[in-house]
């Protein structure tokens, strides 16, 4: 296109009508002393707020600001991959509405990718406004997967990043469901950095990562990058198998013995564990096979209601 921007950010948002003005503002600020035009893309991921009457307020009193508005929540993953999809930009930097990662981080990435990496990540050195429990569980979370997967994911990095244009040309090309988008822009290869940054607290609202919606990722993580869980069922298995063997023994030698009690006790403790085993495994598989069954379906990962471009009709 002619009127190409270099530079897109897009701008996952759910119920973020308080930050849509202030990240706007300290956007278009960075930017505009930064390379060869840009625009501002916010995603508004089924807000109930008045989430997109900021964004389309934005949209008309500035052309390098749009959005584009989902018809419900589809969730954090899914608003990102609209986003890059629907950007203009050569390059494309993806960040959250809640001013927790600072905008000002920007010019940096875009430095190191002009210096010839193709995704420029930025990696946390500190993590304010958060608790003991979420650093912790983030802290070990990212370090199991790596350990566990084949693709170098780094550690202390979220989906904060610039993919310069090879990297997004990959990234639009994968078309599956469950995504953890962080995992597949490492998974695509190219040259890859970090920059280092101090993450802040949020400016406003409230977290839209409660610990369920954290649990989901870090399962769409680990089944999407490893089939550890499913090998672990076998060693669960074979190790059920020679513990009932051993406990059937053990229950045998004690009747023999005379103590019919302590027997039947062991018996007991032998099904109770294969139980949960056998509950374990079938849990494993059953997340490896819903994820099959969302990938046969073939159903979109979104449905997009309006643009500011597009507007709908009012409700």
């Amino acid at each position: 296109m002619a009127d190409r921007p270099e530079l897109s950010v897009v701008v996952p948002a759910f119920n973020e009508e308080e930050n849509i003005g202030p990240m706007a503002e300290r956007l278009t600020a960075v930017l505009s002393g930064v390379g060869d035009g840009f625009e501002i893309l916010f995603v508004d991921d089924g807000s109930t707020d008045a989430t997109w009457d900021r964004i389309a307020a934005l949209s008309r009193r500035d052309q390098r600001i749009r959005g584009l508005r989902f018809s419900r929540n589809f969730g954090h993953q899914a608003a990102l991959t609209a986003g890059v999809a629907a950007a203009r930009g050569e390059a494309v930097v993806i960040i959250d509405a809640d001013l927790q990662d600072p905008p000002e981080v920007i010019p940096e990435m875009v430095a190191r990718w002009r210096e010839g990496a193709e995704v420029v990540y930025a990696q946390r050195e500190r993590r304010e406004g958060e608790t003991w429990f979420k650093k912790a569980t983030a802290r070990w979370f990212y370090r199991t997967l790596r350990a566990l997967t084949s693709v170098d994911i780094p550690v202390d990095t979220g989906d904060f990043r610039l993919m310069g244009p090879r990297a997004v040309a990959a990234f639009r090309a994968l078309p599956e469901h469950n995504r953890f988008n962080r995992g597949l822009v490492s998974w695509i290869g190219f040259p890859q950095t970090a920059v280092r940054y101090h993450r802040q607290a949020r400016a406003a609202g409230e977290t839209k990562y409660p610990l369920r919606k954290m649990v989901r990722l870090a399962v769409d993580g680990l089944v999407g990058f490893s089939s550890v869980p499913l090998r672990l069922a076998t060693v669960l298995g074979l190790a059920a198998a020679a513990l009932a063997a051993a406990v059937v023994a053990a229950a045998v030698g004690l009747r023999a013995a005379g103590n019919g009690w302590a027997g039947q006790a062991a018996v007991v403790a032998a099904i109770l564990f294969l139980g949960g085993v056998q509950l374990v495994t079938i849990g494993i598989l059953g997340e490896y096979t819903g994820r099959i069954l969302d990938e046969v379906r073939g159903r979109p990962l979104y449905i997009v209601r309006e643009t500011t471009e597009e507007p709908g009709e009012p409700d």
